[in-house]
């Protein structure tokens, strides 16, 4: 699907959904029972130029608004069937409960993809891919400056030894992705780990959060991250949703967005051609 996408769209940019009401212009603000008609605004202004939509779980639950959320994924499939949604949740938990929460991702809200947390092992990630033809991005670099307090340690102190990103890197890459269903999310925050992260897992799509608001360089994005053969999934949230704080809302997020695709283009293009 993401290279579906990819294809159709000339792509790289994901489009984080992550309503907040007070955001909203004025015939919206503060207005919770309107988050589906911001979100599903967002999604028809920006459908042809995204590689996916990613809606961040909490700010639907936040405020009760779990049935906005499975509306707007129905909506996303409607609308844009090609576009892979990826249900940004950070599930991590073992045995039944990891079933109960993929269950909720796949069945419930009908997610293409949800993001997860490995660090309570393969037992708590392999529920999630007992369902055919979805994705899991695993956490691996984090683009907040707390990542470093386990993410960037090393697994020992025995000279070598990778550290802990790079080791959950290696098994995304290898023993824990049986079926090709594994990515890994990495921060925009953080080039060099984005380059190292795909030294290390050459092939697997990269979900990189982090440009715009954050601060993450797009270009250095793209140089670190992009291969051919390797989709890179690039979200920005809030520097598109809120572009504007008017009623032209989604066409000032439709701008903003375009504005974004063509700077990752350009900086594709600038360091690997065609």
């Amino acid at each position: 699907m993401l290279r579906d996408a990819r294809e159709r769209n000339g792509s790289m940019l994901c489009v984080g959904l992550d309503p907040e009401p007070g955001r909203f212009p004025a015939a919206m603000k503060a207005d919770a029972s309107r988050i589906y008609d911001f979100c599903a605004r967002i999604v028809d202004a920006t459908a042809d130029l995204v590689i996916a939509f990613k809606p961040q779980i909490a700010y639907f639950a936040a405020h009760r608004a779990e049935g906005q959320l499975e509306q707007l994924m129905d909506h996303v499939r409607k609308a844009a069937p090609h576009v892979p949604v990826i249900l940004d949740a950070k599930r991590g938990d073992i045995g039944s409960t990891a079933e109960q929460y993929a269950k909720e991702a796949f069945e419930r809200y009908g997610a293409d993809a949800v993001t997860l947390s490995p660090f309570m092992g393969f037992d708590s990630v392999q529920p999630y891919l007992q369902y055919q033809g979805k994705g899991a991005f695993l956490l691996c670099r984090t683009s907040n400056p707390g990542g470093d307090d386990l993410q960037n340690q090393r697994l020992s102190s025995i000279e070598g030894q990778p550290l802990l990103y790079e080791h959950v890197a290696r098994l995304a890459q290898g023993p824990w992705n049986v079926n090709g269903q594994l990515g890994l999310v990495v921060g925009a925050t953080y080039p060099a780990e984005i380059e190292r992260v795909r030294q290390v897992a050459p092939t697997v799509p990269l979900l990189i959060p982090g440009v715009g608001a954050q601060g993450g360089d797009a270009a250095a994005t793209v140089r670190a991250g992009w291969r051919p053969d390797a989709p890179i999934v690039v979200n920005s949230s809030r520097a598109i949703l809120y572009a504007s704080a008017g009623e032209d809302f989604a066409q000032a997020a439709r701008r903003a967005a375009s504005r974004t695709k063509d700077e990752l283009e350009a900086a594709r293009r600038q360091a690997f051609g065609r």
